[in-house]
């Protein structure tokens, strides 16, 4: 499996962004629009659940770094690491200051208890379902205790998610996993307070609908969410 992905993301490294927003080009929104959203999203998870005014934080599969310049002043130390060596060698380019490092697939590089918040984005779909335990244990192994474990992903019950995941030539393969499933996981694995929230409900790009989907971010329709839980 972690060759076949590192094959797969190593083809698209140069490219990454443009193949993403030909997926989501029905939606009208430019590719800028959701990762600011999933910023916006772990800035009010770092302030209800961590102590730490600036995390350090590490960034499972971070591709080519697309999420990272939307983390300045609201982490401090910041590591990302993949398995695609050729996305690394362009996150590297485009974000100084941020420790990279290559990813075997399977264990992180990094010792226990190394970091305040971990996050996976839009990671896990792209490992198989026998492999989603281990993924978690790592995730919790390098936080620290009281730390954040994040994991965002697609709402398989969102249509226009399904969509847009049929659409990406890199999701072909994808095994979407609910809300539901990511928070067992995590219950599973000892990780406390368990939670999530779904976003991306509605895809307009104004405040009264940002502020109307925060009023609903009870309802699991959003087209991705967070499962959360401390370590």
């Amino acid at each position: 499996m972690t060759r076949r992905m590192t094959e797969l993301f190593d083809g698209y490294h140069d490219n990454y962004r443009d193949v993403v927003q030909s997926s989501i080009d029905f939606s009208g929104l430019p590719h800028h629009f959701f990762m600011r959203a999933k910023a916006d999203l772990l800035r009010d998870l770092i302030a209800q659940r961590l102590d730490a005014e600036r995390p350090e934080m590490l960034d499972v599969g971070c591709g080519v770094g697309s999420l990272h310049p939307l983390l300045h002043g609201m982490v401090g130390r910041l590591s990302g690491i993949d398995v695609s060596s050729a996305s690394l060698v362009q996150a590297r380019a485009d974000n100084r200051g941020v420790d990279y490092r290559e990813f075997d697939g399977r264990t992180f590089p990094f010792d226990d208890a190394s970091f305040d918040l971990v996050t996976a984005v839009c990671v896990m779909h792209h490992i198989v379902p026998a492999e989603w335990a281990q993924f978690i244990a790592e995730m919790r192994r390098v936080t620290r205790p009281g730390g954040l474990v994040c994991v965002i992903e697609h709402n398989p019950y969102n249509p226009l998610t399904r969509l847009a995941v049929a659409r990406c030539e890199f999701d072909r393969d994808a095994v979407l996993l609910s809300a539901g499933t990511t928070r067992k996981l995590m219950a599973a694995d000892g990780l406390r307070e368990v939670g999530s929230r779904h976003f991306l409900l509605l895809p307009w790009d104004t405040k009264p609908a940002r502020r109307l989907e925060g009023a609903l971010r009870g309802v699991s329709l959003g087209g991705q969410y967070a499962a959360f839980g401390t370590a």
